[in-house]
C-alpha cells in the first residue's frame, strides 16, 4: 500500500516535541511555578480552552510541576485532535499552542467494483464531520485491504488521498486497485498413508484453481477456510478409527510465479483402532447404568468412531435428563491398547454441577427473528444447563443454512450457579434466483426459471415458485414449508403443481396433471424421518388426431398400398370392403393408440384423492456425493379417499454405499414396488408402474414390461403392478485427472422385472360402435350392424428378467450434475425397446 499526504505537520512533529521541546521551554519552567488556571491557550478553534487546560492535572499544592506538564502534553497528543502541540514559557506564563486537526468533509471510494461503498464505509473509523487523523487513515486503508483479502484479492492496493478545503476541512479519497482473485494453485498432503490425497480432497472445502473456477469460489484462498479444513481432516480420521491423528500444520505459501497459494497439510495418522469393549458406570445410586446401553452407537469389534461416540454421549445425556436427572453428565473414557490397537470405552454417568441457564442472548441476527433461533434449543431460561443440548442446538442452527457462522458461548451469570448462553451469528443471503437448463434423452431440452427463499420474511419459512418449459415436459409449481407448525417441531408443506407431458418417441399420448398436496414431516431421529401427505390431482390424457381416427389413406401419396390401412366397420359398410377377407383386425388396429389409452381418453378427466406416508432412513456421509452409508426410502399411498380412482401403491428403494480400495466406492441398489386394487374398482393404465432405465439401464423409457401387441398400432407400454430391481455399481475416480475436474467413472450390472398388468383389456360398447370415437373393436368380436363388447387388446404380460451391463461417466460439473451411461442389455423381452445410450443433466446459474 502507498500513503500520499498533502497536509503539513502532524503527529510526527508532536512526538519530536516530546523528545526535544522547542527552545528548551519545558526545561525553563520551574517546578510548581504554574497553576492550571494560569495556562494560556493559543491556536484553538473548535476545542474549548478549558478542555485543553483540563489535561494538565496539578500536583500537590495545586501547582504544575515538570512531570504534570509532560503528562498533559502527552495526553493532548493522544486525543488525536491536534496536528501539533507546543509548550513555551512566555513572560513567566505557560503558553500552550495547538494546531487542530482538520475536519473531514466527505469520504469517497474510487475504483471499487467488487465491494460496495456502504460496506467500506461501515468498516472504516474515519467518518464525515469527524476529526481527521493520519494514523486513523492509515488504519482504515489496512481495513479496506483486509476486506478484499477476505474475498481472496491479495493483490489489492489502497491509496488514501487528502484534498485540502477552506476552513480547515479536508476531503478523504480512498483509491482502490482491486486486483484479481488469488487462487489456490495446489493442495498437498504429507504423512497420509491410509487415505490418498485424492480422497482427502473430498473432505476439505478448499479447492484448486482450474479452468472452470470462475463459476465457483472454493478455489479462492481463505485462511479461515484452510483452518477449518484442518478440523475437517482431523474429524474424518477420528470417524474412521484413527484416535491418535494429528493435523500438525496447514502451511500456506504464496508463489509469485504461479500468482497463487500453495497449501500443504501435514498429517500424523497414527494407527487405526477398534472397539474392544463398551462398559457403563454411574455414581448416581438410583440410575441403572446398563439401561443406557440401548442409546450407545458404539459396538464391540467395530472401528472406533469419534462421531458415533459423541452422538452416544449426547443421546445418553438427554435420556438421563428425561428421567429426571437434569444435571447428569456423561463422560466417555477410552483406554487404549497400543499393541493391539484397540480402545476400551467406558461411559461414566455422574452428577454434574447444579448450573442453571440465566439468559440466552442472541447477537448478530439483523434479519432473522429471535424466535426462529430460540426454537432450535430444547432448553430455555431457568432450565438446567445441559452441554449436550447446547451442542445439538448449535448443530441445528448450522444446518438451517441461514448463517455463515454459528457459535454458542457461555458467560458467567449473576451467581456461581448461573450461566448466560451467548449465540453469536453472522447471517448470509438465503434467497436464490436460478435459470436452469438441461437435456436428457428422455425429456429432451428443458429449461426452468425459479425463485426461492429459505428464510422467508426472516421467519424461517421456505417458499419457492418455479416454471418449467421443455421439448416434451412443461409446467409450474408453488411450494411453501413451515418447519415449525404451531411451534412444534413438525414441518408443514404445501405444494400446488401443474405438469404437462407431451407425446414423444417413447409414449404415444400426452397427459396434463393439476394438483395440490399438503404434507407433514416429523424428524424421529437425526437419521430417521416420517412424512404424512395428502394428494389430490386431476389428470387428463390427450392423443394426436392421427391416432384417434379410422380414416387413414388406402394408398400412400406415391400410389402404393398403405400397410396401416384397416377400414372401420362404417367405412366397410359404405365401400363394400369385406373385413373378414382382409387381415381381420378392423379399425381398432388402424395404426391407432392402444385400447387402455383410448379408454382413458373416452373417460375424460379423472380425479385422484389419496393419503400416504414415507419413512426415510439416511446415514449417508454426503447426500450429494455419498461414499459411505445407507439410504432407505419406503412409501405407501392409498387412493380412494373420494375421487374416481382406488388403489394401494407401495414402493421401497435402498441404496448402500461402501468405500472399497484405492478410492473406489461400491453401490448396491435394490428397489421394488406393488400396486393393488381394492373396493372392486378397476385399475387405470396410468396408475401402473412404468419402467425403463430407472430400473435396468440399457432400455428406453417405458421400454420394458407389458406392452400392447397390435402390429399396426403404437404398441404402447401398459405398465405393471409389480416390479423389482437390483444393481451393483463400482464408482472410481480418474486418478490421472485433477480432482477439481469432478469426473469419475462407473461400471455396473443391472437386473430387474416389471410384470402383471391389471388394467382394462375390454371395453363395453353401445350402439355408438360405428362412430369415430368408439371404433376400436375387431370384426371377430363385434357385428358391425349391432352393439357388443370390444375384446381386441392382445398384450405381452410375461415376467421376463431383464439384465444389462454398462459403463458410466459421472461429472460433478459447475453446470450441475451430469451423467452419461452406455449399457448393453443381456436378456430382454421379445417386445422390449432398447436404448443403449442415456444422458441427463441440468444446471443453475
Amino acid at each position: 500500500m502507498m500513503l500520499g499526504m498533502r497536509v503539513r505537520g502532524g503527529l510526527l512533529a508532536a512526538l519530536i516535541m516530546v523528545a526535544a521541546p522547542m527552545g528548551g521551554a519545558l526545561v525553563s519552567v520551574p517546578a510548581a511555578a504554574q497553576t492550571a488556571a494560569s495556562i494560556v491557550v493559543e491556536g484553538n478553534r473548535r476545542v474549548e480552552v478549558e478542555t485543553i487546560r483540563s489535561y494538565f492535572k496539578p500536583g500537590p499544592g495545586g501547582r504544575l510541576g515538570q512531570a504534570q506538564i509532560d503528562d498533559g502534553l502527552k495526553a493532548l497528543i493522544e486525543t488525536g485532535l491536534f496536528q501539533d502541540v507546543r509548550i513555551n514559557q512566555v513572560g513567566g506564563r505557560l503558553v500552550v499552542t495547538v494546531v487542530e486537526n482538520a475536519v473531514i468533509g466527505r469520504i469517497a471510494f474510487e475504483g471499487n467494483k467488487k465491494v460496495k461503498d456502504e460496506q467500506l464505509s461501515a468498516e472504516i473509523q474515519s467518518k464525515p464531520r469527524g476529526t481527521f487523523s493520519r494514523p486513523m487513515v492509515q488504519s482504515d486503508a489496512q481495513r479496506i485491504a483486509e476486506i478484499y483479502r477476505r474475498s481472496g484479492r491479495y493483490d489489492v492496493r489502497v491509496t488514501p488521498e487528502i484534498i485540502e478545503q477552506p476552513n480547515n476541512r479536508v476531503d478523504l479519497i480512498f483509491t482502490i486497485t482491486e486486483g484479481s482473485k488469488t487462487g489456490v494453485k495446489s493442495i498437498e498432503f504429507i504423512g497420509n498413508v491410509a487415505y490418498s490425497s485424492y480422497r482427502l480432497k473430498d473432505v476439505i472445502k478448499t479447492r484448486e484453481s482450474n479452468l472452470l473456477s470462475f463459476l465457483g469460489g472454493a478455489d479462492v484462498y481463505d485462511p479461515d477456510r484452510v483452518e477449518a479444513d484442518r478440523d475437517l481432516i482431523r474429524r474424518f480420521y477420528l470417524k474412521n478409527g484413527y484416535a491418535d491423528v494429528q493435523v500438525v500444520a496447514a502451511l500456506t505459501e504464496y508463489d509469485p510465479d504461479k500468482k497463487g497459494f500453495l497449501v500443504t497439510f501435514k498429517i500424523d495418522e497414527g494407527q487405526q483402532y477398534r472397539v474392544a469393549s463398551v462398559d457403563f458406570q454411574t455414581s448416581i445410586p438410583t440410575l441403572d447404568a446398563a439401561s443406557m446401553r440401548g442409546f450407545s452407537r458404539v459396538s464391540v469389534g467395530s472401528v472406533y468412531n469419534a462421531e458415533a461416540l459423541e452422538k452416544s454421549v449426547e443421546e445418553m445425556q438427554i435420556e438421563a435428563s428425561r428421567r429426571g436427572y437434569a444435571f447428569a453428565v456423561v463422560r466417555p473414557r477410552g483406554d487404549r491398547n497400543f499393541e493391539q490397537h484397540t480402545v476400551s470405552i467406558v461411559f461414566a454417568v455422574d452428577e454434574g454441577p447444579r448450573t442453571y441457564i440465566e439468559r440466552i442472548n442472541v447477537r448478530g441476527n439483523t434479519r432473522t427473528r429471535d424466535y426462529v433461533i430460540r426454537r432450535e434449543f430444547d432448553l430455555s431460561e431457568g432450565d438446567a444447563y445441559n452441554r449436550a443440548l447446547v451442542d445439538r442446538a448449535e448443530r441445528r442452527l448450522k444446518n438451517l443454512d441461514f448463517f455463515k457462522s454459528v457459535k454458542i458461548l457461555t458467560e458467567p451469570g449473576s451467581s456461581t450457579d448461573r450461566v448466560i448462553l451467548v449465540v453469536d451469528l453472522e447471517e448470509k443471503s438465503t434467497g436464490d434466483f436460478s435459470v436452469s437448463g438441461g437435456y436428457s434423452t428422455t425429456d429432451g431440452a428443458l429449461a426452468e426459471v425459479s425463485i426461492s427463499e429459505r428464510n422467508f420474511l426472516g421467519r424461517g419459512l421456505y417458499a419457492k415458485a418455479a416454471v418449467t418449459y421443455g421439448q416434451y415436459a412443461r409446467g409450474g409449481s408453488l411450494s411453501f414449508v413451515d418447519p415449525y407448525l404451531l411451534d412444534y417441531r413438525v414441518a408443514l408443506g404445501l405444494d400446488l403443481f401443474y405438469r404437462e407431458q407431451l407425446a414423444n418417441s417413447y409414449i404415444a399420448y400426452g397427459t396434463k396433471t393439476l394438483g395440490f398436496s399438503p404434507r407433514l414431516g416429523f424428524t424421529l431421529r437425526e437419521d430417521l424421518a416420517l412424512q404424512l401427505r395428502y394428494s389430490i390431482y386431476q389428470q387428463e390424457i390427450s392423443l394426436p388426431d392421427a391416432l384417434r381416427n379410422c380414416n387413414n389413406l388406402q394408398t400412400l401419396p406415391d400410389g402404393s398400398p398403405n400397410p396401416l390401412f384397416n377400414p372401420s366397420p362404417a367405412f366397410a359398410a359404405t365401400t363394400g370392403i369385406d373385413l373378414t377377407s382382409t387381415n381381420g383386425l378392423g379399425c381398432y388396429f388402424d395404426g391407432e393408440a392402444s385400447l387402455p389409452v383410448r379408454r382413458e381418453l373416452q373417460g375424460g378427466k379423472a380425479l385422484t384423492s389419496s393419503v400416504g406416508y414415507s419413512l426415510n432412513y439416511n446415514t449417508l456421509d454426503n447426500n450429494k456425493n455419498p461414499t459411505d452409508g445407507l439410504l432407505i426410502d419406503w412409501k405407501q399411498d392409498f387412493a380412494g379417499v373420494g375421487g374416481d380412482v382406488k388403489y394401494i401403491k407401495s414402493a421401497i428403494d435402498l441404496k448402500y454405499y461402501s468405500p472399497l480400495v484405492a478410492d473406489i466406492v461400491g453401490l448396491i441398489h435394490l428397489q421394488g414396488g406393488m400396486l393393488n386394487q381394492f373396493g372392486g374398482s378397476e385399475l387405470r393404465m396410468l396408475d401402473h408402474f412404468q419402467m425403463g432405465p430407472n430400473l435396468v439401464r440399457g432400455f428406453a423409457p417405458n421400454g420394458i414390461g407389458p406392452r400392447d401387441l397390435n402390429p399396426f398400432g403404437t404398441r404402447d407400454a401398459l405398465g405393471g403392478t409389480k416390479y423389482w430391481g437390483a444393481s451393483f455399481e463400482l464408482q472410481m475416480p480418474f486418478w490421472f485427472l485433477p480432482k477439481e475436474v469432478g469426473l469419475k467413472g462407473s461400471i455396473y450390472a443391472d437386473a430387474g422385472g416389471l410384470f402383471d398388468y391389471k388394467g382394462p383389456t375390454t371395453w363395453a360398447q353401445t350402439a355408438e360402435l360405428t362412430t369415430t370415437a368408439n371404433s376400436n373393436c375387431t370384426p371377430s368380436t363385434v357385428n358391425p350392424a349391432s352393439a357388443g363388447t370390444c375384446t381386441g387388446l392382445v398384450y405381452d404380460n410375461g415376467n421376463v428378467v431383464r439384465t444389462s451391463v454398462g459403463v458410466g461417466l459421472i461429472w460433478a460439473s459447475p453446470f450441475g450434475p451430469l451423467r452419461f451411461d452406455y449399457a448393453v442389455p443381456l436378456t430382454k423381452g421379445q417386445f422390449d425397446r432398447v436404448q443403449e445410450f442415456k444422458f441427463g443433466g441440468g444446471t443453475s446459474f
